[in-house]
C-alpha cells in the first residue's frame, strides 16, 4: 500500500519545506561527535569536585525525546546509544536565527548535533549549554508516545505503543521508546559471546557450513525448499548443522562447533519461529555423559558472564543454574508425571489407546517413539522448571544417536528396553525443551539401516522424517570417531536470560502473518 501523510505527517513535511527555504540541509552527509552522552556526563562529573573545575566541552549527537519551550530559553533531552543529556537553549547563545528554527521547525524524533559547555542547572541536573547545534535527521513520522510515571520509586513506562503485534512489525519503532527491549538485545548479545568463548576456551574450533544444502538433515523437521535457477537444482535451507559438522570430524577436527540460523517449516508459537539461532558442537572421543557435564558447565558460565550469577529469576520461579544436574531418564520421568509405563504398550496402536484413555493427544498414524514423545511434551515437560536432563530416548525418534549398551546381564526385559532406547538426552529449564544431544552413531552400516527406516516412514507420509544422505554415509565409511554432539536453541536461551515469555521477543524481526 502506498504511503499516504497523516494531517501530523503533513505539519512534518511543511516543516522540511521550511528548512529548504531556510537553506539547510535537514539530512547532512556527516556528523561530528566527540563525546557519547554518557561520556559528555563523565567527564563533568570527573572535574565538577574540583576547586576550579574545568570547562568541559562538548559535541553530541542524539535524538530528541523531549522538548519544553520556555520562550527564550529551550529545554530538551537527546538521546543515544548511551542514554540521554539535556540541552539548554538559549536565544543569547545560539542567535536568533538558530533558536526560532530549534523553536519553530524541530519536533520530538529528530536527529541533533549540539556543541557546548557543560554544566549543571539550578534543578541539579548536569546539562549541555548549547552554543551551537545542527539538524541531523528530520523525523517525518511521529514515534509512538511514551509517558513515565514513578510508582512506588520505581520508574514505569506507559507506551501508546502497547500492540505487540505492531512493536514486531515495527521494531525500529519499538527499540526507538522503549531501552528496556534494546537492553533485551544487549543482553542477548552477549550471551552469544560467552557461549563463543566458553567454546573456544576449550579448544572448540569455531565453522561454517552450508545454508543452502542439495539434501537437508540431521533433525525431524519438514524445510523450506529453493531453486537455483543456473545450475537447475533443487535446494533446501538447512535445518541442522549435524550432518556437516560430523563431516569435518571424519576429516581430523576432533572440537567443532557452529553458531546460525537454521531454517524449519513449521508453525509459530510461543517457542517456534521459522527460523532462529541455533547452537551445535561436536567433540570426538566424547560421549553423551561428557556432553551432559560440559552442557551444565557451559550454561552456568553464560549466566555468571550475562547477569553476574547462576541463579536467575524466569516467571516468578528461582532457577538454579550451577551444576550438577539431575539426571532423569524418559521412561521414569513418564512414569512419575503421567503415571504410565509406555513399555507396558509396545505397539503404537496400544500406546495410543492408552494415551487417549487418560485424556491424552495421540496424533492418527504417528509411531510409538513420536506417542512417547508426545507424552514427555504433554506431562512431564511443563514440570522441569529446574535444569535436567532426560536421558534415554526411543530408537525410532533418535536415527543419529547410538542405541544404549547392552551390557552382560541375562535380563531380557533390561535388553529389550535398551535395544529400543539410545544414549540421547534433551535439557529443560523453565518449563522449556533447550537443547538436544547424543552419543552420536559412527556405524555406517546401522546408520544407513536407520535412514532407511526412516524413509520407509516417508513414504508413508512423515513429512519431517529423514531423507539417505549418500555423502554422509561415504564420509561415515572413511571412518569417524567416536563422539559426542549438542544443539541448543540460543533464542530460547536468550529467553531464560531475559525472563520473556514468546520468541518473538527476543528475535528482532520475528516472522509473523500478512495482515489481513
Amino acid at each position: 500500500m502506498a504511503w499516504e501523510p497523516t494531517p501530523l505527517e503533513e505539519q512534518r513535511l511543511s516543516k522540511l519545506a521550511r528548512l529548504a527555504e531556510a537553506g539547510i540541509d535537514p539530512y547532512p552527509p556527516r556528523a561530528a561527535r566527540s563525546h557519547t552522552t554518557a561520556e559528555a556526563i563523565a567527564a563533568f562529573l570527573a572535574g565538577e569536585g574540583q576547586d576550579t573545575p574545568p570547562g568541559v566541552t562538548v559535541t553530541v549527537c542524539g535524538r530528541l525525546v523531549s522538548l519544553r519551550d520556555m520562550g527564550k530559553t529551550i529545554f530538551g533531552h537527546i538521546e543515544d546509544g548511551s542514554g540521554k543529556l539535556q540541552l539548554f537553549v538559549r536565544r543569547e547563545e545560539v542567535g536568533e536565527e538558530p533558536h526560532r528554527i530549534f523553536q519553530k521547525l524541530l519536533d520530538l524524533g529528530d536527529f541533533v548535533q549540539a556543541t557546548g559547555l557543560m554544566f549543571r542547572t539550578k534543578m541539579g541536573e548536569v546539562s549541555l549549554r548549547v552554543k551551537e547545534w545542527r539538524l541531523l535527521s528530520k523525523a517525518i513520522t511521529p514515534l509512538p508516545v511514551v509517558k513515565e510515571q514513578e510508582v512506588d520509586g520505581r520508574l514505569v513506562r506507559y507506551s501508546a505503543f502497547a500492540d505487540l503485534d505492531e512493536r514486531f512489525r515495527q521494531r525500529y519503532a519499538d527499540l526507538a521508546v522503549n531501552p528496556e527491549v534494546r537492553e533485551v538485545f544487549r543482553l542477548r548479545a552477549r550471551l552469544i559471546s560467552a557461549l563463543r568463548r566458553f567454546l573456544d576456551d576449550n579448544g572448540f574450533l569455531e565453522v561454517e557450513t552450508p545454508v543452502m544444502q542439495p539434501l537437508y538433515g540431521g533433525a525431524a523437521a519438514r524445510p523450506f525448499t529453493t531453486y537455483h535457477n543456473q545450475l537447475k537444482q533443487e535446494l533446501y535451507l538447512r535445518i541442522s548443522f549435524e550432518l556437516y559438522l560430523k563431516r569435518l570430524l571424519v576429516g581430523g577436527f576432533e572440537r567443532v562447533y557452529e553458531i546460525g540460523r537454521d531454517f524449519r517449516n513449521e508453525g509459530v508459537d510461543a517457542t517456534h519461529n521459522p527460523e532462529f539461532t541455533q547452537l551445535e558442537f561436536y567433540a570426538a572421543y566424547w560421549d553423551y555423559h561428557d556432553v551432559m557435564a560440559f552442557t551444565e558447565r557451559m550454561i552456568a558460565y553464560a549466566a555468571e558472564a550475562v547477569l553476574g550469577t547462576a541463579t536467575i529469576s524466569f516467571q516468578g520461579q528461582t532457577i538454579n543454574l550451577a551444576a550438577p544436574w539431575p539426571r532423569l531418564p524418559l521412561r521414569e520421568a513418564i512414569k512419575q508425571f503421567a503415571e504410565i509405563d509406555y513399555m507396558e504398550y509396545r505397539t503404537a496402536e496400544s500406546l495410543a489407546a492408552a494415551t487417549r484413555q487418560m485424556g491424552g493427544h495421540a496424533p492418527p498414524g504417528a509411531t510409538w517413539g513420536k506417542l512417547v514423545d508426545g507424552l514427555l511434551g504433554d506431562y512431564v515437560q511443563p514440570r522441569l522448571i529446574q535444569p535436567t536432563f532426560i536421558i534415554e530416548y526411543p530408537r525410532d525418534i533418535s536415527p543419529l544417536a547410538k542405541i544404549c549398551p547392552l551390557g552382560k546381564s541375562d535380563d531380557l526385559e533390561l535388553k529389550e528396553y535398551k535395544q529400543l532406547h539410545t544414549e540421547r538426552f534433551e535439557f529443560f529449564i523453565g518449563g522449556m525443551e533447550m537443547g538436544n544431544a547424543f552419543t552420536e552413531l559412527n556405524d555406517p552400516q546401522e546408520q544407513r539401516r536407520r535412514f532407511e527406516e526412516m524413509q520407509r516412514l516417508y513414504a508413508a507420509g512423515d513429512e519431517e522424517a529423514h531423507p539417505i544422505d549418500e555423502d554422509y554415509l561415504r564420509a561415515m565409511r572413511y571412518g569417524m570417531p567416536p563422539n559426542g554432539g549438542f544443539g541448543v536453541g540460543v533464542d530460547r536461551l536468550a529467553m531464560l536470560f531475559t525472563d520473556r515469555t514468546t520468541i518473538r521477543e527476543v528475535l528482532l524481526f520475528p516472522h509473523l502473518r500478512e495482515r489481513e
